[in-house]
C-alpha cells in the first residue's frame, strides 16, 4: 500500500516537472524573440572635423580705458555775471575760440582810466626831459617820473589782463560736452562751465604683468575692440612704457595711440586690448564646441576609423583661445577626425553618423549676426 502510493506520488512530481520545464522553455523563447525584433540602436548624427594645424599669432591680452590725449573741465579764473555764451553743446571748437563772455564793464572802464595815467604820465616824463635840457629840473625829477610811468603801466597791464580773464576761451581744439551754464548765471571762480575733450587721436591706458616687459616695446602694434562697437578693431601702438612698476600689483602701465578720425572711440569707454608678440607659430585648433570642460579635465570625442563608425573620447589640454577657436596643445594629432557638435548624447564606443551640413561657428574673428 505504502509502496503503491509513493510510486503515485513520484509521477505526479514528474508530471509537475514536466510542466515547469515546458512553461519555462516556452517563455524562454518567447523573450529571445522579442529580444530579437527589438530594434537595434541607430547611429548617433554628429558633424566632425579634421583637426587642422594652423598658424597662431602670440598675443597679450589687457583691459584698457580710453583717454583723451587732451582733456580739461573748461573753468572761470574770476568770479562774473555771464552776459553771453557762445558755444553750443556738442560742437567742435579750434584752440582760443571764444567759450564764455562775463560781464565785464566796470573792469573795462577801470582799464581805460589806467590807460588814461599812463598817456598823462608818458607826457609828463617827455616834457621834464625837455626842461632836463634847459637844466630846468634835476635828474632826480626824471628818475621819479620814469618810476611813476613803469608803476602805472604795470597798473594797466594787470587790469588788461583781469578784463580778458573775462572772456573764457578753449585752450585747445576739440570737442565740447553738455553744458547748463545760462546768460545771466553767476559763476565763481573754478565753477565748471564744460568739458572739453581732444578725440582724434585717443589714448587707451593698461596694464601688464612686469614678467611681460621684456616682450614690450615703443611703437608696439595694439589692436582694440569693444562692446560699443562689437566685430570691429581699431589698431595703435604703444606710445608709452611707465618708467617703473607698481610695488602694489607688480604691473606696468603702458599707453598706447589709436587714430581716431571719425570720432567713435570715446574717453571712458572700456577696451579689451591685444598686442602681437613674436613670430606666428603652428597651433592645433578646433572649434570651442568641440571642447566638453569638466571638473576632472577637458576631453573631445574622436571618431575611430574603421566601420562603423565609433567615438572614443580621450583627455585633451587647451591653450589660448581667438573668437571662436581654442588651441589643442596635447592629447591630439593633425588630422585626426574630432566630434565638433552633439557630444551630449555620445559615450565610449557610440556608433555615429557624420553630417555636416550644419557646422559650428569656427571663426578666428567672430562678427556678430544682427546689427
Amino acid at each position: 500500500m505504502v509502496s503503491r502510493t509513493a510510486k503515485r506520488m513520484g509521477w505526479m512530481l514528474l508530471a509537475v516537472l514536466l510542466l515547469v520545464g515546458a512553461l519555462a522553455a516556452i517563455k524562454f523563447a518567447q523573450i529571445r524573440t522579442m529580444i530579437a525584433n527589438l530594434p537595434k540602436p541607430q547611429p548617433q548624427v554628429v558633424s566632425a572635423m579634421a583637426a587642422p594645424m594652423l598658424e597662431w599669432q602670440p598675443q597679450l591680452a589687457a583691459v584698457g580705458s580710453l583717454v583723451a590725449v587732451r582733456g580739461v573741465d573748461v573753468a572761470g579764473e574770476v568770479a562774473g555775471l555771464v552776459r553771453d555764451v557762445r558755444f553750443k553743446s556738442g560742437q567742435d571748437v579750434r584752440a582760443g575760440d571764444v567759450l564764455v563772455q562775463l560781464v565785464a564793464d566796470a573792469d573795462v572802464a577801470q582799464q581805460q582810466v589806467l590807460q588814461a595815467a599812463v598817456d598823462l604820465a608818458a607826457k609828463v616824463l617827455a616834457r621834464d626831459r625837455e626842461q632836463l635840457a634847459a637844466q630846468a629840473v634835476s635828474q632826480a625829477q626824471i628818475d621819479a617820473d620814469e618810476a611813476d610811468l613803469r608803476a602805472k603801466r604795470a597798473s594797466l597791464a594787470q587790469q588788461t589782463a583781469l578784463v580778458a580773464r573775462k572772456t573764457i576761451r578753449a585752450p585747445f581744439a576739440g570737442r565740447l560736452g553738455i553744458t547748463s551754464v545760462n546768460p545771466g548765471q553767476y559763476l565763481n571762480p573754478g565753477d565748471k562751465i564744460v568739458t572739453l575733450q581732444t578725440l582724434d587721436p585717443i589714448h587707451v591706458g593698461f596694464t601688464l604683468p612686469q614678467k611681460e616687459f621684456g616682450r614690450l616695446a615703443l611703437g608696439q602694434r595694439v589692436v582694440l575692440a569693444g562692446d560699443a562697437h562689437p566685430g570691429e578693431r581699431f589698431v595703435g601702438r604703444i606710445s608709452a612704457i611707465a618708467p617703473r612698476v607698481d610695488p602694489a600689483t607688480r604691473n606696468l602701465q603702458l599707453e598706447a595711440t589709436v587714430p581716431n578720425p571719425e570720432r567713435r572711440l570715446l574717453p571712458g569707454m572700456f577696451v579689451r586690448v591685444e598686442i602681437a608678440i613674436g613670430e606666428p607659430q603652428p597651433r592645433l585648433t578646433l572649434p570651442q564646441t568641440a571642447i566638453t570642460y569638466n571638473p576632472y579635465g577637458s576631453t573631445v570625442f574622436v571618431v575611430e576609423p574603421g566601420e562603423p563608425k565609433k567615438v572614443k573620447q580621450v583627455f585633451v589640454t587647451t591653450g589660448a583661445t581667438r573668437g571662436d577657436q581654442v588651441a589643442v596643445t596635447s592629447g591630439l594629432t593633425e588630422g585626426q577626425q574630432v566630434v565638433t557638435s552633439g557630444q551630449v548624447k555620445l559615450k565610449n564606443g557610440t556608433e555615429v553618423k557624420i553630417d555636416n551640413s550644419v557646422q559650428p561657428a569656427n571663426s578666428p574673428n567672430p562678427k556678430p549676426q544682427e546689427n
